[in-house]
């Protein structure tokens, strides 16, 4: 990661801790360290994660949270705007990052559940208009494809290089 990557990684861990200040003093919050903790952590990567692999990452950090302080503290940011939940067909929310970044949509692979995202200027047309057809402002959306992924003459999975009868054995024994 080059210099100004870090940089601007700082800065905006920066501008989403006084936001998050901002909320828990409206609300009635504490403050903590681990709160800190878990928001620097989730600025810290540009991925989509699971509270459990938060939590592991936490761990891996050190830092000493329960996985009740990562559930309340993600709810916290879901209010306070910074985090996006996002349910991709499982039983499991997936979160990310939600300040600083363009709309765009997800498309889920069905066998690793691999989510990629990806931005079409297509896709805000299509919204603007139906937003003035059938006379709505829309203020955002939400898009996810799910999809089987495609295998190269070898069998492999075009995207992840996997074999797909390994994908194929991941989702039937988990």
């Amino acid at each position: 990661m080059d210099k100004a990557t870090r940089q601007r990684i700082e800065q905006v861990k920066e501008e989403v801790r006084v936001l998050f200040t901002d909320y828990l003093e409206r609300s009635g919050q504490r403050k903590t360290p681990e709160r800190y903790a878990i928001l620097d952590e989730i600025y810290t990567h540009k991925t989509h994660f699971d509270v459990d692999t938060l939590f592991l990452q936490m761990k891996q950090r050190r830092y000493q949270v329960s996985r009740a302080t990562v559930y309340n503290t993600l709810d916290l940011l879901v209010d306070a705007g910074l985090v996006k939940r996002h349910q991709f067909g499982q039983n499991t929310s997936h979160y990310e990052q939600a300040y600083g970044f363009r709309q765009h949509d997800h498309l889920i692979c069905q066998r690793c559940n691999k989510v990629l995202e990806f931005c079409d200027p297509r896709i805000h047309q299509i919204t603007s208009t139906m937003g003035d057809l059938l006379k709505f402002d829309v203020d955002h959306h939400s898009l996810h494809l799910y999809a089987e992924p495609r295998a190269d003459a070898a069998g492999n999975c075009q995207h992840c290089g996997l074999a797909m009868a390994k994908l194929n054995e991941k989702i039937t024994h988990g």
